[in-house]
């Protein structure tokens, strides 16, 4: 007889291990299924270990900068590039455990191996010796997750040609670099990289930086990388990569024509695929589109009793967006009253390279695109009190509203923490806040957030520090 559960999880990254959680607070028995680590991806190769590598560059760029802080230092500082690594290993690690003891707490039970998906509402678990156990479920949510996307010109051998998991495990620091694709991953390993020494080259084969961010926070970030010596080849494509040698011979077509870099790795973050091979998916019959599973707003698939969540879904690739899609799922799965779809063009966005970006909503080009006759306000760093005193006067805060209801359409941030103050745009966005009223909502000064009214008021012709 197979082990009965209410549901079972199988993928244990922020929508897998949320999912669980919430399942068991509910009620229901409840078990997760992970072939490698707790926390999947985020906590253990994604978000969570590459924030603590970016911190450790932005303390390196502190000291290389004391002076402007009335600091004197003495000696040469320079990164250790093993403790570096080591310091974001042990971040990971401990978060992982304390996934684990969370488990632990809501009684989840974590069955360690491959799932996959059988069909009656069974669940295949293959442990690391070979042995497969099947259990059943009234209700399975596959969170399988995503990995990097490889292009096929650029095949990765983890050596030389690496993805994102390698360039934050490498033994040693290399001299020099080129990024393919400076989506989230590729401008923040960039920049990792570049600001303990190493030689960046980026290649975009879209237009501008950061593609999915307003056009004017791409100009923005290309600006001030240039300042701290990347290059960055926007309009082009990598078509070869000769790994014969020592290093790397990189053939880049540009604009210009052809280029050639000679670089010590090279480092693809062509984006993200969904991981829904061996899941057992067509045995099932659950039907996909595009390399994604077909949901409804609430991830029910076309198949009764199994569920999709996370990066295997239409929905933005990111870690909270996961979890939200599965507290909605579990608690539609138990039967909470009210449960509501999400709104994906509320979803905030954030990229953590120096200095951050933050948005959410619709870009100016989207918005005029989209028929909307919009008031557009930015409110530059350099003029906030708090930024200057910071020493980080880089970046801006631009706002755009609908000029008839003064709907907040969306907010593009670029600077020094502003990861930090976007949930503010996006809670007022769910109330339905107009741009009258962020105008006579006191914010605290001296803060970044302030920036936000500020650029409101440039909107609305009201501009008080500018």
């Amino acid at each position: 007889m197979a082990s009965q559960y209410d549901v079972i999880v199988i993928g244990s990254g922020p929508g897998g291990y949320v999912a669980a959680i919430r399942a068991s607070q509910l009620g229901l028995k409840t078990a997760v299924v992970e072939r490698e680590s707790v926390g999947g991806i985020c906590l253990n190769w994604g978000c969570i270990p590459t924030k603590a590598l970016l911190k450790s560059a932005q303390v390196f760029e502190y000291i290389k900068h004391s002076k402007d802080y009335g600091i004197e230092i003495s000696g040469e500082a320079k990164p250790d590039f093993t403790a570096v690594i080591k310091r974001s290993r042990g971040v990971a690690d401990s978060m992982s455990k304390g996934v684990n003891f969370l488990m632990r707490k809501n009684k989840i039970d974590v069955l360690a191996g491959n799932g996959k998906v059988k069909p009656g509402k069974k669940v295949e678990v293959t442990d690391k010796d070979g042995k497969a156990t099947t259990y059943e479920a009234k209700h399975i949510i596959i969170a399988t997750g995503g990995r990097a996307r490889e292009l096929p010109a650029v095949p990765i051998d983890g050596e030389k040609v690496i993805e994102y998991r390698k360039a934050m495990s490498l033994a040693t620091q290399p001299k020099t670099m080129l990024v393919i694709g400076s989506g989230a991953i590729g401008v923040e390993f960039a920049y990792v990289y570049a600001s303990m020494g190493t030689k960046v080259t980026i290649v975009e084969f879209l237009p501008n930086v950061v593609p999915v961010e307003d056009e004017e926070i791409s100009k923005e970030l290309a600006k001030q990388y240039k300042k701290i010596g990347i290059d960055i080849f926007t309009k082009s494509e990598v078509t070869k990569v000769d790994t014969s040698g020592t290093g790397c011979k990189v053939f880049v077509k540009t604009p210009d024509g052809e280029k050639t870099f000679d670089v010590d790795v090279v480092l693809s973050a062509a984006g993200v695929v969904a991981n829904i091979e061996n899941v057992g998916l067509e045995e099932v019959g659950i039907k996909l589109d595009r390399g994604k599973v077909v949901t409804d707003d609430y991830y029910r698939t076309n198949v009764e009793g199994y569920y999709a969540i996370g990066d295997v879904t239409k929905g933005q690739a990111l870690a909270h967006v996961a979890s939200a899609e599965a507290i909605i799922c579990v608690e539609k799965i138990a039967g909470q009253p009210h449960v509501e779809p999400l709104n994906y063009n509320n979803i905030p966005g954030c990229t953590y390279c120096q200095p951050e970006i933050a948005s959410v909503g619709f870009t100016e080009k989207a918005a005029r695109e989209a028929g909307y006759d919009i008031l557009v306000g930015k409110f530059p760093f350099s003029a906030s009190g708090k930024a200057k005193a910071a020493g980080a006067p880089e970046g801006f805060v631009k706002v755009i509203f609908d000029k008839k209801y003064g709907e907040w359409l969306g907010a593009h941030f670029i600077g020094t923490n502003v990861t930090e103050m976007i949930a503010e745009v996006v809670a007022a966005r769910r109330l339905e806040t107009t741009g009258h009223e962020i105008l006579t909502t006191v914010h605290p000064h001296p803060t970044m957030s302030e920036a936000i009214k500020d650029a409101t008021e440039v909107a609305y012709g009201e501009a008080i520090h500018l």
